[in-house]
């Protein structure tokens, strides 16, 4: 029975049904073949309706929305500017400044598509401009928006948190040095390729002299609010002064302040097109969630975890070789799922199977999140791919092309991730 869920779910993806419906059909299976293990069309309503209403769900709304707000105030453009200013000289310098914006800005919005957009809609013209090839720059933007959703506040951090009961603070903290050191390799890469097919340094030069005319401390002062913004949410969650939910409603406000008041950016007639942007992002999410959640819910009642467990448990006895496949499926889940019902439905599964092996719950939740995010810049699926290639008028597989080598230095840095468990611990 639990084998004929997961084909029936197979078979409604590869016919292009709706991930939600395909998940409710899935679930529905042992009610219709006349099996009671799975439960009934009562319990099944009643699961998709108490997994949405949860009190850590509400937090990932309100960071979509204050990401959406941060990127109609044109905050992702001051915060380039602090890092072209300290980058820029350097061979690669304004590739790399868009990398640790993309970087500093994940810890705003907490969404890889959010990023790509924000970052990518301001740095792609900026670097065409200046003599970068526009498909390598949409490649790279649409890797380096994957980081949105490993630097904390992130929205599947928050999933898993909801999914498996494990701290949000501590996958918030778990978050912080593998989204660094992937960013590191993702700018080793890009300086690598600006050596190998040059830069035009005089216009690059003349650029940055126009941009750095009023000087460091002006551009710091006019960039304090947006770098502040990661600082006051994160500082309440890890101080425990406030729930991760009741910071995401703080960076709401917070970005309202900062674009409306401070930066004045953004006027407050925009504040509604905001709203309605964010719900038009969140509302298939939470659809997804909600019978993501009581799809799990019918798994659990066939005791699916307990065969799988089983299963891996007595075929492998190595966790070095269990992680690995897990890696594996991961990747290819990213490829055709979207990251919320991928992890909201593995989560609970693989989890209890890794804990039995010796691996941190915060480790594992730092892998799958990594995993997944390759997959939002891997066809056919890949959200952040799209963005990209919206903004550079290019088809998705041109852009994934470009992609590649960066999504191959993504994955150096996840298999040092995976197997060095320090990088996601240390900071715990």
């Amino acid at each position: 029975m639990i084998s004929l869920i997961f084909i029936v779910l197979g078979v409604t993806m590869i016919f292009g049904m709706p991930i939600a419906m395909g998940m409710v059909l899935s679930a529905m299976t042992p009610m219709l073949l006349g099996s009671r293990a799975g439960g009934s069309i009562n319990q099944l309503i009643t699961n998709s309706f108490s997994g949405a209403d949860t009190t850590p769900i509400i937090a990932v709304p309100l960071f979509i929305l204050a990401g959406v707000i941060m990127a109609e105030g044109g905050i992702s453009r001051r915060l380039f500017r602090v890092f072209a200013f300290f980058v820029g000289r350097f061979t690669g310098g304004l590739p790399c400044a868009v990398i640790l914006t993309c970087l500093f800005y994940g810890a705003i919005s907490g969404s890889g598509p959010a990023t790509t957009a924000a970052v990518g809609a301001m740095a792609i013209p900026f670097l065409t401009e200046l003599g970068y090839d526009k498909v390598f720059c949409s490649g790279m933007v649409a890797t380096a928006g994957g980081l949105g959703v490993i630097i904390p506040p992130s929205i599947p951090f928050v999933l898993y948190s909801m999914a498996t009961g494990v701290s949000t603070g501590a996958l918030f903290i778990g978050g912080v040095l593998p989204g660094i050191f992937i960013g590191i390799c993702l700018m080793s890469y890009a300086v690598w390729y600006c050596r190998k097919h040059g830069e035009d340094r005089q216009k690059i030069d003349a650029t940055l002299n126009e941009m750095q005319k009023n000087g460091f401390w002006r551009i710091l002062w006019n960039s304090t609010p947006a770098l502040l913004s990661p600082v006051i949410v994160l500082g309440g969650i890890y101080g425990g002064v406030v729930t991760p939910t009741e910071a995401a409603c703080i960076s709401v406000f917070y970005s309202l302040v900062v674009s409306v008041f401070i930066y004045r950016s953004m006027h407050y007639k925009a504040i509604i097109p905001c709203l309605r942007n964010a719900v038009k992002t969140y509302s298939p999410l939470c659809f997804l969630l909600a019978f993501a959640i009581a799809f799990g819910r019918v798994l659990t009642l066939l005791k699916a975890p307990a065969v799988i467990s089983n299963f891996v448990l007595g075929n492998f006895s190595s966790a070095t070789a269990v992680i690995g496949i897990i890696v594996v499926v991961f990747l290819l889940m990213g490829m055709v799922m979207d990251t919320g019902p991928a992890i909201v439905i593995l989560a609970p599964i693989l989890l209890p199977i890794v804990v039995k092996l010796g691996i941190h719950p915060v480790h594992f939740g730092v892998i799958m999140v990594c995993c997944l995010s390759i997959g939002l810049v891997t066809p056919p699926f890949g959200l952040d791919l799209f963005v990209a290639s919206a903004l550079c008028e290019a088809p998705p597989m041109t852009v994934a092309k470009q992609a590649i080598p960066f999504i191959l230095a993504f994955g150096v840095a996840l298999f040092f991730i995976t197997y060095f468990p320090w990088l996601s611990l240390t900071l715990l």
